[in-house]
């Protein structure tokens, strides 16, 4: 074995996990970056910080780092075309990286990586057929088709957070230049909207109370409120559930999945947010497929794509799997 533990780095919208991870994809170090308001060149700074200090922390031999970014890659090149929610545009990431760290690295879509930890190891495992969606400040998407990762015809596939499901929706976030997308519609940054509409409609709610005291509607406050039995939150939550439902019904469809995984930051609300999908799926979808398919909670949790990013580290640099 060539080393005994690699690096996964999970770039997100908003923040960057890292972390040590040996060969049981086990996590034995971690560190945490915010990313907001970075340019890029302040970003790749961010993420070659973020895993020196893992480097050092680990203490083992590293041998390899893998990322996950949530952009359009281009596997022929390792090139990171664009990002919606991050400032990555037409930029070597693989080869950039490898240079300032002296490691080799490896590059895919953060949500591929998800898809990839939760099938080798977490709530997709022995599935040949799932759908897992990333839910935080965007959506991502991965497919697991007969039994392997799907990347499409040059590795910018599986963007199902791109699936529109209304037409005449909002503009989409970022550089995504659609109106309507899953994303736009059920987010996270689409739960802080939605929250901050219902608190200015339900002035006598907890929303209204926590808006005015000068706190940020974001999805933790909501999930707080909402577990706390404020009605106005679970309505958000339940509204957010619907359309994720509606998307997922889409998936179904195309795809017959027998599991559709669902991560990212927002899963802190659980079946507040999931039993609503549940049930959009069980109206629109179409049988026999809506009848066979779960629906559950990602096992890594946020964790995930960190996760999947070293097991990605590790498929290239020859280490066996568990």
């Amino acid at each position: 074995m060539p080393g005994r533990r690699t690096i996964g780095v999970d770039m997100g919208g908003s923040k960057l996990l890292a972390g040590a991870v040996d060969i049981g994809l086990s996590v034995h170090h971690r560190t945490q970056r915010t990313l907001a308001g970075l340019d890029q060149s302040e970003l790749l700074d961010i993420a070659v910080d973020a895993v020196q200090e893992i480097r050092e922390l680990a203490g083992e031999e590293v041998a390899g780092v893998g990322f996950g970014i949530p952009s359009l890659i281009d596997q022929r090149t390792g090139r990171a075309v664009i990002a919606v929610n991050l400032p990555l545009r037409d930029v070597d990431f693989a080869d950039v990286m490898t240079e300032r760290l002296g490691l080799p690295v490896f590059v895919d879509n953060d949500a591929n990586m998800a898809a990839l930890a939760e099938h080798r190891a977490g709530a997709a495992i022995g599935c040949s057929e799932a759908v897992i969606l990333t839910i935080g400040t965007g959506i991502g998407g991965g497919l697991i088709l007969r039994g392997e990762l799907y990347r499409g015809a040059i590795g910018s596939g599986a963007e199902l957070g791109h699936t529109v499901i209304d037409m005449d929706g909002p503009p989409c976030q970022g550089n995504c230049p659609n109106r309507g997308c899953v994303e736009a519609m059920a987010s996270g940054t689409a739960l802080a909207r939605e929250a901050a509409r219902l608190a200015r409609e339900r002035p006598a709610s907890g929303l209204a109370r926590a808006l005015a005291e000068g706190h940020a509607l974001a999805g933790p406050l909501v999930t707080e409120l909402a577990y706390d039995g404020d009605e106005a939150a679970i309505e958000v939550i339940a509204l957010i559930g619907t359309r994720l439902g509606v998307a997922i019904s889409s998936f179904v469809n195309i795809f017959n999945p027998e599991v559709v995984v669902i991560g990212g930051g927002v899963m802190a609300a659980g079946d507040l947010l999931l039993e609503p999908a549940r049930a959009t799926v069980m109206e629109r979808a179409l049988p026999p497929s809506k009848d066979t398919v779960r629906i559950v909670t990602a096992e890594f949790g946020v964790e995930a794509g960190m996760i999947g990013a070293a097991a990605l580290a590790f498929d290239h640099i020859g280490a066996s799997q568990p």
